[in-house]
């Protein structure tokens, strides 16, 4: 592919290495500019619009075009454009941003903890649970426990938790002490014949199998996404959580609930948490903390987890830890307004209610000779493809049809994202019946051109 010099297409392959790419690929096919945003839909440099069906990275919650979030992040700059958190200082934005996060916590919760994005969260929740079980008198206790397909970002640590081959491959991941148990994909993972009760069943036992081989008094916590994101939009069976539960309060162990995708409204409740009746011990956010207007990411952690740290670092002097953007005050305030502009407005039940009509909808490309599997909650949902559906397999080269098909929804309009050979959506939160009415004109004519690029009669 040639480019006009001096384009914003050529400069971006001269000089700019981009995250999840292939490098090289991308030298010859260039990225695509993005200019502007209008609402659900974004807009690129030749004036075609699309409906940003993944809203960004899962994260622009409120769309690309909100104006009160650029005057809430315009009246910061102004008065305080930067000010941090280290030594016991303190601005506004920040000690109302942690109030509101405690008070709307759907479990108890002591204190927050500010970061930039998902993966330093995570990272550093792994970092202060090791801290903690050194303040337990416990220095052996400092595995935790993940999930295949699991995602919890991008850092050394957040990466090793994070359940994906392409984010360990020639990357000398994962690091020691994590671990990784099953994935609750009933459509891919059940046995022959096993009904979702008796997989959830089975998932629990392996966990506590486990844990009792590694030692229950080495293992200190267990970290899951509500539903998973990255791994497919995966959806736990009914009975899932209350059994995993069971297995982790009976030895001790802590849960963790990366809320980074599910969090502020995703999955119909205002965190997944509640979806599952889940009762976490450190719930993390980010994404749509602040629609990604601005970086920001935060951790709540109850007493359980904050005593021993707060004893700790009275014993040594000093919790020696915190980013320089930490509690950014900016970001804080275009959080506020954030959380404001969900509430005010409605968006989880929007999420709920619009997405409830996305997935009926949906439910009429069940019979599509390509569709092995529709799933998803509130406005997260995945079309599994498939070319054989008995024998659930897709083309022998795993991602080909998924990509081809999502290339066809792009020509239609729609950005989705292809995970390996299943379709993610997960529109902004201020989607409406017709936007969803057109996504699902482009799946069906996007669905029907693959299948005849495959040779699949439809």
């Amino acid at each position: 592919m040639s480019f006009q010099p001096n384009s914003p297409e050529a400069r971006d392959v001269a000089y700019h290495l981009h995250s999840y790419t292939n490098a090289r690929s991308h030298q010859q096919d260039g990225p695509l500019i993005i200019e502007r945003g209008d609402g659900a839909y974004v807009i690129d440099n030749s004036g075609n619009r699309y409906l940003e069906g993944m809203a960004g990275l899962w994260s622009a919650g409120v769309g690309f075009s909100e104006p009160r979030l650029a005057a809430a992040a315009a009246r910061q700059m102004e008065k305080l454009p930067f000010y941090h958190t280290f030594g016991g200082r303190s601005h506004g934005p920040v000690v109302d941003l942690a109030e509101k996060l405690i008070r709307i916590a759907p479990v108890p919760m002591s204190k927050v903890f500010f970061t930039n994005s998902g993966s330093e969260a995570n990272d550093t929740v792994l970092k202060l649970l090791w801290y903690r079980a050194n303040a337990m008198g416990q220095p052996q206790r400092k595995k935790i426990i993940s999930r295949l397909r699991g995602y919890h970002g991008v850092t050394i640590a957040s990466a090793s938790m994070t359940g994906l081959a392409s984010n360990h491959d020639s990357f000398d991941l994962p690091i020691a002490n994590v671990l990784h148990t099953g994935c609750p994909h009933h459509y891919r993972e059940a046995r022959e014949g096993e009904s979702e009760a008796a997989f959830a069943t089975r998932l629990a036992a392996e966990l506590e199998q486990m844990i009792l081989a590694e030692g229950p008094e080495t293992v200190m916590a267990f970290i899951a996404e509500p539903v998973m994101g990255a791994g497919g939009i995966v959806v736990p069976p009914e009975t899932y959580w209350d059994k995993i539960q069971q297995v982790l309060r009976r030895y001790d162990i802590l849960l963790v609930a990366d809320e980074v995708i599910c969090g502020f409204g995703r999955t119909g409740r205002m965190f997944g948490s509640q979806t599952f009746d889940m009762q976490p011990d450190v719930m993390v956010m980010s994404k749509q903390i602040t629609s990604s207007y601005f970086p920001l990411s935060a951790f709540m952690i109850n007493d359980r987890v904050f005593e021993p740290l707060a004893d700790e670092s009275n014993r040594i002097g000093v919790l020696g830890h915190g980013f320089t953007g930490s509690g950014h005050p900016t970001g804080a305030a275009v959080a506020l307004e954030n959380i404001a502009i969900i509430q005010e407005r409605d968006l989880v039940a929007n999420a709920a209610e619009t997405g409830g009509y996305l997935h009926a909808r949906m439910g009429g490309f069940a019979d599509h000779p390509l569709v092995g599997e529709l799933r998803g909650v509130g406005l997260l949902a995945a079309i599994e493809l498939v070319l054989d559906k008995p024998a659930r397999t897709a083309a022998d080269k795993p991602g080909q049809l998924g990509k081809y098909a999502a290339d066809r929804l792009f020509a239609h309009g729609v950005i989705s994202r292809p995970m390996v050979d299943a379709l993610a959506f997960c529109p902004p939160m201020i989607v409406n019946r017709s936007d969803i009415d057109g996504l699902i004109d482009a799946i069906g004519r996007s669905l029907d051109e693959t299948a005849a690029a495959f040779g699949i009669a439809v």
